[in-house]
């Protein structure tokens, strides 16, 4: 898979990301302790066939190497752009969940010259006690207890009616395979955990001038749907769905997830072809 330089704080990162499809570019941007592959790959399945796909690993995750040093948000934005510039996207839809809708959403603000549509699931505006209280635990468990980390993000990422239907088995199961996924990237995951607890995009929403869509979900725990109607509130002509669902709704229910951005990258489309 291709890799671009980009220039972040302490240094250079060796950005790995996924390029397919072809026709007009998306660009993916995942959550805390995912890769880009791993959290879009439905979604790139189901769209490969009509749009290029950018999907880059975020400082800390999959392929992508860094300096090592704490990041900014500036920093993964640079890295979304740099990604989409290598892969030869000129504008570009930007697709991102729970860190990757506030690095999405940032995008926008940041480049809007480039940034054809935002859909931002699980995004927040700024980050409140309880959620630094949060993420301080986590960077604290990815570092010490990768295990422990594991258990508590299913129980808080998964929806009320997921955990209702599992099993002891299931559980078991599900947890080991995260453990060992959180247990390869506890640096990268501490470090995004830090940079989820320094979210602030107050002074950034005003200037997204793309079509927004933010996407709630109705029984997400680790970012409260209060957020997302927070992020509506500011985002000049966002709008809002709820869906079912908890904050890990990628893994949880793609199908719901890819169908609902599907249908508003293809409405974005239609009145596009309506306007020429």
């Amino acid at each position: 898979m291709p890799v671009v330089d980009v220039p972040v704080s302490g240094g250079t990162s060796k950005a790995h990301y996924l390029v397919t499809g072809s026709g007009p570019g998306v660009v993916l941007v995942h959550g805390t302790g995912a890769t880009g592959e791993g959290n879009w790959g439905p979604l790139i399945e189901a769209l490969g066939d009509r749009y290029t796909i950018v999907a880059p690993d975020l400082p800390g995750s999959g392929g992508t190497r860094d300096p090592g040093a704490p990041f900014t948000l500036h920093d993964l934005v640079a890295h979304v752009v740099a990604t989409a510039r290598d892969a030869g996207l000129d504008r570009f839809h930007v697709v991102g969940h729970s860190l990757g809708a506030v690095v999405a959403t940032a995008t926008a603000a940041l480049h809007p010259d480039l940034v054809t549509s935002v859909t931002a699931h699980a995004g927040w505006v700024r980050s409140d006690p309880q959620m630094v209280f949060q993420f301080e635990l986590w960077q604290h468990l990815a570092r010490t207890d990768p295990a422990a980390m594991a258990r508590m993000m299913l129980l808080t990422a998964m929806g009320k009616d997921t955990l209702r239907a599992w099993d002891r088995t299931t559980f078991e199961q599900v947890a080991a395979a995260v453990t060992e996924l959180l247990d390869g990237a506890r640096d990268g995951l501490a470090r995004q955990a830090a940079a989820n607890a320094d979210v602030d995009l107050t002074g950034l929403l005003p200037h997204v001038t793309a079509p927004t869509l933010v996407i709630s979900s109705s029984d997400d725990r680790i970012v409260p749907p209060h957020h997302q109607h927070e992020l509506v509130d500011l985002i000049p002509h966002a709008r809002l769905l709820r869906v079912p669902g908890g904050h890990g709704l990628p893994a949880e229910n793609p199908e719901l997830l890819l169908t609902k951005v599907a249908e508003h990258l293809d409405r974005l489309d239609l009145a596009h072809a309506h306007d020429k």
